[in-house]
């Protein structure tokens, strides 16, 4: 990596390499996946959530507990399952009998760090408890508004929606979340490693904090502060207006789309060590952005392959 650029709002040096430090800790954790831990450090530094697909026993978990082990960040974990509620997770009042006054008792929720583990295998009504608190940072019981930590970050795992036991998320839930994305099965010297190494849970409880919350922030703010050309710009629309006229769509990319893409690509940048946003970064960040919001006609195929097809049939000019 090069050089971290450095202006009004950029990084220090030194917090710069200790951005370095955090993701080099994460890989030594997650092996052979350096680019779904950049991943999940652009949806930290972007501001939004980061959705974890796939099959049972890949590391879905294990990259969410060594994100929180690198982060000095409050952390809680919620094991979604079938009878959860969704006092269960925003919280409850309790009637306080002496002061004669109901008390507000929060959830899980209220940390800086929430994974939502299996989050599909609860029933759509406590998963739609994470809608205000995914979108607004807040969650309202009993007519009380109630403030969540900052930085707040939501890490949620699913499996399959064929597997047993799993319910789809809805639309409106998967927009919340500015990622998503799979593991897949390990290299086979990656694979070597986890067999041959130190148990994975034992490595991330020995692993200390990298950044603070402050670090967080600040790093959220240089984010802001990397520059996107009006050329880039006009790219970023022209594949939000090919994915609503796309052959097999039938619903494209909303503009809270668009801005979610060109924020995590400036992300993206400042973890390459660039002020500016190039077209490869957007690129490289399409499919994992716009393949759980595209909407497909059927027998259309999935939101990744049409995610790819987008890619192909817009030209950088």
């Amino acid at each position: 990596m090069s050089a971290l650029p450095q202006s009004a709002n950029m990084l220090t040096d030194a917090l710069g390499e200790s951005l370095k430090r955090a993701q080099a800790q994460v890989n030594s954790l997650v092996l052979g996946k350096a680019q779904e831990v950049r991943l999940a450090f652009v949806a930290l530094l972007s501001d939004g959530h980061l959705l974890i697909e796939d099959l049972p026993g890949l590391g879905k978990t294990t990259l969410a507990h060594a994100l929180a082990a690198t982060l000095g960040l409050g952390f809680q974990r919620v094991q979604f399952t079938s009878d959860l509620l969704p006092a269960d997770i925003v919280g409850v009042s309790v009637y306080d009998a002496q002061a004669r006054r109901f008390e507000f008792h929060p959830g899980p929720i209220f940390a800086n760090i929430v994974l939502a583990d299996e989050i599909n295998r609860a029933p759509p009504r406590t998963q739609s408890a994470l809608l205000e608190a995914m979108a607004e940072h807040q969650v309202t019981v009993d007519g009380s508004t109630h403030h969540l930590p900052q930085p707040f970050f939501v890490i949620a795992t699913q499996n399959p929606v064929d597997l047993a036991g799993t319910y789809p998320l809805p639309d409106s839930q998967l927009d919340r979340f500015l990622l998503r994305l799979t593991l897949g099965y390990p290299s086979a010297d990656a694979e070597r490693a986890l067999l041959t190494g130190v148990d994975r849970r034992d490595l991330i409880a020995q692993s200390l904090p990298v950044l603070s919350s402050d670090d967080v922030l600040q790093l959220r703010g240089a984010v802001e502060d990397v520059h996107a050309s009006d050329a880039l710009i006009a790219y970023v629309q022209a594949l939000l207006t090919r994915s609503r006229q796309h052959p097999g769509v039938r619903v494209g990319l909303s503009p809270r789309a668009g801005l979610a893409l060109l924020r995590a690509a400036r992300a993206y940048a400042l973890l390459l060590g660039r002020g500016h946003v190039l077209p490869e970064d957007v690129q490289a960040l399409f499919g994992a952005i716009a393949a759980h919001r595209l909407v497909a006609e059927a027998e259309a195929g999935t939101g990744v392959s049409l995610a790819k097809s987008i890619l192909l049939a817009v030209p950088v000019d």
